[in-house]
């Protein structure tokens, strides 16, 4: 088991109308990037977003563009001991950019581990794969 299953929460109130999503694992130098949808309950890695500021979020409307979310998904990192941190605000206020921006649905997804349970499944992209078990994470958790 996953140290991101063992965190899971209850069932998520996501509108079953909600069926595809874009998620984001936020970093200062890199944004991981997957894809998935509700019914297979599974996520693909996308290409990472390296870049910051109006870069980033330029990177992150194409991704919107091309797949045309439902809603989207951020990580938002924690210590251990769920204590919040600097990148903890900084993912909390891209997910306020992002309601602000596309007007979709943004749900926060607690994303301790992630990139560990990324690395050490030997990925090449650490950052997409994080992005994928978090969406994969948050798809388990519906409804």
């Amino acid at each position: 088991m996953s140290a991101l299953a063992a965190t899971a929460p209850s069932p998520l109130p996501v509108p079953p109308t909600l069926q595809t999503f874009l998620a984001l694992d936020y970093g200062t130098k890199r944004t991981g990037v997957a894809v998935g949808n509700r019914l297979l309950k599974s996520g693909q890695a996308q290409r990472s977003i390296a870049a910051q500021g109006d870069a980033r979020m330029t990177e992150i409307h194409n991704r919107v563009q091309e797949w045309q979310p439902d809603a989207l998904v951020i990580g938002v990192p924690f210590h251990p001991d769920g204590a919040a941190h600097d990148n903890t605000r900084a993912a909390q206020k891209l997910a306020r950019q992002l309601r602000a921006r596309f007007k979709l649905p943004v749900f926060e997804v607690d994303e301790r581990y992630s990139t560990t349970e990324a690395l050490a499944s030997g990925a090449n992209d650490a950052d997409a794969q994080s992005a994928v078990i978090i969406l994969e994470q948050f798809l388990r958790g519906l409804e």
